[in-house]
């Protein structure tokens, strides 16, 4: 893509917005980035940062009306229907995401990781068992480091491994990775799609631009359109795929490969998450005992499923990281022990019906918090005991009432956070600094 002295703007000063407006005018692109955002602390730190580099900022109220630009850079943060966003598109200005203009400088082929949970683990574990094969490798996009930010370094690798959300596969072109990874589909995001079918479509994109020469390495479960690239299946559900969870081990095309219990991941759904992992090493010919090791090594990332302490023999874990219904199906599933559930959020318009077989069988009772607390106590109540709190630290509190010894505290909201929280990791960190006061007092 040849940028050179093009007027472009790009929307949003996440971080994304930001290493891609770096990106552009490194490559000789005059840039302006647009953010409605003016009390932001971080989005003026941001500001500031591209200003002394010479990009023009405008926020809030400042923001112009002209559209004179070549083209713009949707970051993923920003509705496609906001005002900001309508008035350019119906100037007829071309309208990019960041992630299609990333691929542009991208130099390597691309291992790219969708669905609606486990993206992050698999990102990070696909990136382990390439660096474990002797690949050069890095990891980026939704996973923290922005791709914009990323591809600087491409040429000097064999394959970058990017995570990628529904968000940023709405505005792709050309967008085509070596191999596509599509781990699962669930209710997710309904505030932001009308309907499950167009939250699915959005990320059928991942596989948009695909040929018979790339692969796709997908859930057995999952509802395809049709694909160029040559399918590769997993399943943890004992449905027919090349890839399969059988008894507790890992098993590749009918060859037992590793005992789950081996790794430090927990769960079937982590089972999956390990199964496309093996098949990406597969399909990079990484030799099997070094796969093996690289999974066997792999910690998960806090905030999923992470023990944060042992008091009076109740377990505390914290998986703020679910932010949806299928994340807390999948964490209550993983559960052997009775279960304090800590539970509750911003409103997405998810409808947790669902789960009442489920929590009726695992959990003891629910202490809820956040937007979604009448919700969830009107859905679960005729099933088990709920109770109400206003703040986190009282639900701990309550939570540790109602544990008995032997008992997990399950810290998996099933709802995102900004009810309450900057963001997930803000709403795991405060859970945990809470059980370590607790345990410090005890």
């Amino acid at each position: 893509m040849d940028v050179k002295d093009k007027r472009i703007v790009v929307l949003g000063l996440g971080t994304s917005g930001m290493e891609a407006a770096k990106l552009l005018q490194d490559k000789g692109a005059e840039v302006t980035v647009r953010d409605n955002a003016d009390q932001n602390v971080v989005v003026n730190q941001r500001a500031e940062a591209l200003r002394q580099r010479g990009v023009s900022v405008e926020l809030g109220a400042a923001i112009k009306t002209d559209t004179r630009f070549d083209f713009c850079v949707l970051s993923p943060g920003i509705n496609p229907n906001a005002p900001l966003v309508q008035a350019l598109r119906q100037a007829g200005l071309p309208m990019f995401g960041e992630l299609e203009v990333a691929y542009r400088f991208c130099a390597c082929p691309i291992v790219a990781i969708t669905g609606t949970n486990g993206k992050t683990t698999t990102t990070e574990l696909i990136d382990a068992v390439l660096a474990a094969g002797g690949k050069r490798t890095a990891a980026s996009g939704n996973i923290g480091t922005a791709f914009s930010a990323a591809v600087r370094e491409s040429a000097n690798l064999d394959v970058m491994v990017v995570e990628v959300s529904s968000f940023q596969l709405e505005h792709i072109v050309e967008f085509r990775p070596r191999v596509s990874v599509h781990l699962n589909l669930t209710p997710d995001h309904l505030d932001r799609y009308g309907s499950m079918e167009e939250y699915e479509v959005a990320k059928w994109q991942i596989f948009r631009n695909q040929t018979p020469d790339d692969a796709a390495v997908v859930n057995a479960n999952l509802r395809l359109p049709q694909i160029a690239a040559r399918k590769v299946t997993f399943s943890s559900e004992g449905l027919p795929a090349d890839y399969q969870l059988i008894d507790g081990w890992l098993v590749a095309r009918g060859e037992q490969v590793l005992e789950q219990r081996r790794t430090n991941l927990i769960g079937p759904h982590n089972a999956e998450n390990m199964l496309a992992a093996l098949a990406v090493a597969d399909l990079y010919e990484i030799p099997r005992e070094a796969a093996v090791a690289a999974l066997c090594r792999y910690r998960p990332l806090p905030h999923r499923l992470e023990k944060v302490g042992v008091i009076n023999g109740v377990t505390f874990l914290n998986d703020s990281k679910a932010t949806n219904i299928d994340a807390l199906e999948k964490a209550l599933r993983a559960m052997i022990a009775p279960v304090v559930l800590l539970a509750g959020g911003k409103d997405k318009g998810l409808d947790f019906t669902g789960l009442r077989p489920l929590v009726r069988e695992k959990v003891r009772a629910v202490v809820l918090i956040g937007q979604m607390t009448e919700k969830l106590l009107a859905t679960w109540q005729s099933v088990v005991p709920c109770h109400k709190a206003g703040t986190l630290a009282d639900a701990v509190d309550q939570a540790r009432r109602l544990a008995q010894s032997g008992d997990v505290i399950l810290f998996s909201p099933g709802c995102s956070s900004y009810d309450m929280f900057r963001s997930f990791e803000d709403r795991g960190d405060q859970f945990r600094a809470l059980v370590q006061t607790h345990a410090q007092q005890n």
